[in-house]
């Protein structure tokens, strides 16, 4: 996700590469971000940071106890922090790093072709002019929202943040489902990757409820009726609760 961030930033020409600094602990992932993007690489987190305006942290959450003692008392008061890290409360980042300008956000990995969903959060100390830089480097992975409460940040992660794998699911078992009953892999995965596409798209210029699509594309007694049936016998919407509450409570777990 941290490169994702990178490659948006650049490709939105939000940042030169050679103002950029990258830090990793792993040589060869460092080699590669130095020669595919042209940005300044090193394996010292204070290095990394030092006179640069914003600081993104994009570690993962076993990791965070540890860049924050490197990097407390380290950040200058004007600087920006933005946390990409899943669970990891303002709170916790803000007193780890001595420092009260901190963003929160909650991106997911459709950033990667920058058709993502962020949700992110900030403290009072973070400044307007702040808030608007930290808003295009979102946007520049695809959609932000802003939400004033941090709580709603465990929920996205519940259900946007996690929401690509749950698709992933799906078009996994309708393509399993499409070869069952004969048709060839190859065909079977572009016909449902086009129809996940394509009904989300739809779906969005459309402007109506999903609901009011489903029984639109649902006629009394057809082939979509029976599928559907099928999927109210296995109480496939409560499944679909059940999942996204227990990957809420997770979420809530693992900010504790």
């Amino acid at each position: 996700m941290g490169e994702a961030m990178l490659a948006a930033v650049l490709a939105k020409t939000l940042a030169k590469p050679e103002a950029i600094s990258v830090s990793d602990i792993i040589q060869p992932r460092l080699e590669h971000l130095k020669n595919k993007y042209a940005v300044v690489v090193t394996s010292a987190n204070a290095e990394a940071i030092s006179g640069k305006d914003i600081v993104i942290l994009a570690v993962k959450p076993q990791n965070l106890a540890e860049v924050m003692a490197e990097l407390k008392g380290k950040i200058a008061s004007n600087q920006l922090v933005i946390s990409i890290i899943a669970g990891a409360k303002i709170e916790t980042i803000a007193k780890g790093l001595n420092h009260s300008a901190v963003v929160r956000a909650m991106p997911n990995t459709p950033a990667q072709v920058g058709e993502g969903m962020s949700v992110w959060t900030a403290t009072p100390a973070v400044s307007k002019e702040q808030k608007q830089v930290a808003q295009a480097i979102l946007s520049a992975m695809g959609r932000e929202l802003y939400v004033e409460d941090e709580a709603y940040l465990d929920m996205a992660t519940a259900v946007s943040g996690s929401g690509p794998a749950y698709f992933f699911l799906m078009v996994e078992a309708l393509v399993e489902a499409a070869v069952e009953i004969g048709l060839p892999p190859d065909k079977a995965q572009e016909l449902v990757l086009q129809t996940m596409l394509g009904s989300g798209k739809f779906m969005e210029q459309s402007g109506e409820a999903p609901a009011e699509l489903r029984k639109k594309v649902t006629s009394p007694g057809g082939t979509t009726a029976a599928a559907l049936d099928q999927f109210e016998k296995g109480y496939f919407s409560e499944l679909v609760k059940k999942a996204v509450k227990a990957a809420y409570e997770r979420a809530k777990e693992l900010g504790k």
